[in-house]
């Protein structure tokens, strides 16, 4: 099993709407790519200095079903929206 995990800090300008959109779009993904075993987003509560403002968290069974996930068209959609309202993304993949 691969985990997925995916930080984002958005800008400044970006508004409360076009966050939660994203962040919809994101939480559609699993209904749209049959590969994520297991998919969790959401927005950072705390808003700590150390805070990124939302994270998702994704399971899936191999590097190749990552790399589907990744190639699909659905995620390529949201993932070009999210590059427009964020100024930082960081992820992490590791076995589990």
């Amino acid at each position: 099993m691969i985990r997925h995990i995916v930080f984002f800090k958005f800008k400044p300008d970006a508004t409360a709407e076009q966050i939660r959109d994203v962040i919809a779009q994101l939480r559609a993904l699993p209904e749209k790519i049959d590969v994520i075993r297991h998919y969790e987003v959401g927005q950072d509560v705390l808003r700590l200095a150390r805070s990124w403002d939302a994270a998702l968290v994704g399971t899936y069974d191999s590097i190749e079903a990552l790399k589907v996930y990744d190639e699909h068209p659905a995620h390529k959609q949201v993932v070009a929206r999210i590059r427009e309202i964020s100024e930082s993304i960081a992820s992490v993949d590791f076995e589990c």
